[in-house]
């Protein structure tokens, strides 16, 4: 799936159209560049899930914050600062993100892709403009 968004509330939108449809275990690749909107995705999928967006921050510093107050708990990585990683050495809660939905910022640092998961793009595409794809990981 293409999206175009020409806002921040266009990509809220996005993404919580798409948190509508996801079940427990779900996990969500983010990847683009500085600024192109991936912690706005995830406000969006806060949002969908019935969780308040305002309190969605980005995790640069303390790598994973875990929001449990929505249809479905709603855990939030963000890999930035780190070169290479594996998803089991983050010190996050597995049980959690198993009852609910991973979404995890410059996923492309992971060592391994979890099975499964959604590869979701954001591409900036002119000043207020991105491209938004969701697809299902590469092989």
């Amino acid at each position: 799936m293409i999206h175009e968004s020409r806002s921040e509330d266009d990509t809220h939108r996005i993404a919580a159209a798409l948190a509508a449809s996801l079940q427990p275990g779900a996990v969500l690749l983010l990847s683009g560049d500085l600024g192109a909107g991936k912690t706005a995705f995830v406000r969006g999928l806060a949002e969908g899930l019935k969780i308040d967006p305002a309190d969605v921050t980005s995790p640069t510093f303390t790598l994973v914050h875990e929001y449990r107050h929505g249809r479905l708990p709603l855990v939030h990585v963000d890999l930035y600062r780190l070169e290479q990683v594996d998803l089991d050495e983050l010190g996050m809660d597995s049980e959690l993100a198993e009852r609910g939905v991973l979404a995890i910022e410059w996923a492309e640092r992971l060592t391994r892709l979890p099975h499964g998961a959604l590869v979701v793009e954001l591409m900036v595409t002119g000043e207020d403009l991105r491209t938004i794809t969701i697809a299902p990981p590469r092989s």
